[in-house]
């Protein structure tokens, strides 16, 4: 079974970050804390990533869960069927 995220939202979530600080993103889309982890992936066979913020920036977290530099966004939501 290959399982599949759930859309978290369809468009990229800018969060200001600060240097230095460990940021866990929701990998399963469930999340009520988008787009940070807040355990509702327990159950499924998804696990929250961690990224490091290397200095204090806006930073843009996918919502979709389709990217392909996760966390961050690639434009994946941009593919998505409405």
């Amino acid at each position: 079974m290959n399982a599949e995220p759930e859309i978290g939202g369809r468009a990229p979530l800018a969060i200001q970050v600060e240097a230095g600080k460990s940021y866990w993103w929701c990998a399963c889309g469930r999340s009520k804390t988008r787009p940070f982890c807040d355990g509702s992936h327990k159950g499924t066979p998804f696990s929250p990533v961690e990224w490091k913020a290397i200095q204090a920036e806006q930073a843009w977290f996918c919502a979709c869960k389709r990217t392909g530099k996760r966390p961050m966004c690639d434009g994946s939501h941009k593919r998505l069927a409405p």
